[in-house]
């Protein structure tokens, strides 16, 4: 059966733009289908990621390299060298073809800065390490890049790409409906994973909203005197926002006490109950009603009578969105003082 390869074709641009012509017509005339990343906006991270899966998808790399290095990545090399160790990297097979030293080039599609040609050198001679073709024109290169690729085929042939009608057969006709009934059931079961997602978003965001609509004033106290407490005004997305990051884990009632005076009142306040403990009760039993905390199951010493608490999984998911708020109003930029025991 007749089978196309797919050929990505590599080189810098504008020097090499009639030569990287001559090398895409050597691929079409030979019936197979050439890529290039001309295709592409290499300094795009995004198209960077594309241009990977091309290269992963082509069964030869051709690399044309003349006397120009080109423009730079980030990682201080040129995209035609990126490319060229990418393939590399995943094992298709690479034709290299460098202009001979000695053929007639313009000083203009040369390298003048000492960096880049010295960079322009280094990758020479790395392609020069492999199996390698040289080449005094365009139509030099045309008529070798064809041998070469033929050659290629012939000792090193790939998978290729082939008709459907060349390889459809009774077994591939039940595989077919095999995998059709298949993906219909992955889409069934695709479309209820995001009902089930679109409705634990619905339940964070209304959640969050309770979480904001109640407020609460809460003394805290810097000594032992209650009469010396300031009050301060907060809503319960706010007492969730303190506790919550310390619940990932574990905390007791005491512990998420000192988390609310923290952020209410700063640090200084009376680390034995700074907030009275009907209140911190209270609270606590707001978040568990709204199944965002629970007790925590893991052991403690007999002696140990504090009650612990730790986040459920939906407790884990307002989190990340109070976070997130957080993050939004740069405030995590600030650094919170040590909590103080």
């Amino acid at each position: 059966m007749e089978r196309k390869y797919q050929v990505f074709v590599s080189s810098t641009y504008e020097d090499l733009k009639y030569e990287r012509e001559q090398v895409v017509r050597a691929v079409l005339e030979m019936g197979h289908i050439p890529v290039g990343m001309e295709m592409f906006s290499a300094a795009d991270e995004e198209q960077w990621k594309i241009i990977q899966r091309q290269i992963e998808a082509s069964d030869y790399y051709i690399a044309v390299v003349a006397h120009r290095y080109g423009s730079v990545t980030s990682e201080g090399i040129s995209y035609t060298e990126k490319e060229y160790d990418y393939a590399a990297s995943v094992g298709v097979p690479v034709l290299g073809f460098v202009l001979d030293e000695k053929a007639p080039w313009p000083s203009d599609k040369m390298e003048s800065a000492t960096k880049s040609k010295r960079s322009i050198e280094k990758f020479r001679s790395k392609v020069q390490s492999r199996l390698v073709n040289f080449w005094i024109n365009k139509e030099d290169l045309h008529a070798k890049v064809s041998i070469s690729l033929m050659k290629a085929i012939n000792t090193n042939p790939r998978v290729g790409w082939v008709k459907a009608s060349e390889t459809t057969g009774p077994e591939v006709i039940r595989e077919l409906t095999r995998l059709s009934g298949e993906n219909s059931s992955l889409r069934i079961e695709l479309e209820v994973l995001k009902r089930q997602r679109d409705e634990k978003v619905d339940e964070v965001r209304q959640v969050s909203q309770i979480l904001l609509n109640n407020s609460f004033k809460i003394n805290v106290r810097k000594t032992v005197d209650w009469k010396s407490s300031e009050r301060y005004e907060t809503t319960l997305f706010d007492i969730f926002s303190a506790v919550a990051p310390n619940l990932l884990d574990e905390n007791s009632a005491l512990g998420m006490a000192q988390n609310m005076a923290l952020a209410l009142a700063g640090i200084g306040y009376y680390s034995k109950w700074p907030i009275g403990k009907n209140i911190v009760s209270e609270r606590t039993a707001d978040l568990a009603a709204l199944d965002l905390i629970e007790p925590s199951r893991k052991k403690h010493s007999v002696h140990d009578k504090e009650a612990y608490w730790t986040l459920t999984k939906l407790g884990r998911q307002v989190l990340k969105l109070s976070r997130r708020i957080i993050l939004e109003k740069g405030l995590a930029s600030e650094k919170s003082p040590a909590n103080e025991s």
